[in-house]
């Protein structure tokens, strides 16, 4: 059984503020090089154009999870437009835990602090993706009442697509 990490707090990630971009930075940077972000290092010039690109955006928001001073997770979130209920809706668009604090608590604790940064915002649902094969955030993910959605049985279920510009 994995060792819970220290008190685990959550915060929102201040751009402006210089320790906590090279936090999104460091943790992004952390989750990209590691197999289920794709394994291979941000570029020089995406570590530049993030926190600057997040900060213009009034839409994004970044959590940021602490043992103590320790910047463990991340949890970067883009605020969007449900059209069907006509309340904005919330998407996770990376969530990312180092490695040495895997199984210790920090992503549920960013995914409540998401949870509860949603409702603060008026959202009515929380969006994620997640690889078919990443059967840890899978399990954590619909232990906290995520899953697949239909909006009618016999179309199936939302799959998610994208065309690379």
């Amino acid at each position: 059984m994995a060792t819970l990490a220290p008190t685990v707090t959550v915060r929102l990630a201040d751009y402006a503020d210089a320790a906590d971009a090279a936090r999104v930075v460091a943790l992004l940077d952390s989750y990209a090089r590691d197999p289920m972000g794709g394994g291979k290092p941000l570029s020089e010039d995406v570590r530049e154009r993030l926190v600057p690109g997040l900060a213009a955006h009034s839409s994004a928001f970044s959590l940021l999870a602490f043992a103590g001073d320790e910047a463990l997770g991340l949890a970067n979130c883009i605020t969007g437009f449900s059209t069907f209920a006509a309340r904005p809706l919330v998407n996770i668009h990376d969530m990312a835990v180092l490695p040495e604090a895997r199984g210790k608590g920090v992503g549920r604790a960013l995914m409540l602090a998401v949870e509860a940064e949603a409702r603060t915002r008026g959202a009515c649902k929380i969006t994620l993706e997640v690889l078919s094969g990443n059967d840890t955030a899978k399990g954590l993910y619909a232990a906290l009442g995520y899953g697949d959605y239909a909006l009618d049985p016999q179309a199936g279920t939302a799959l998610f697509w994208e065309k690379k510009l």
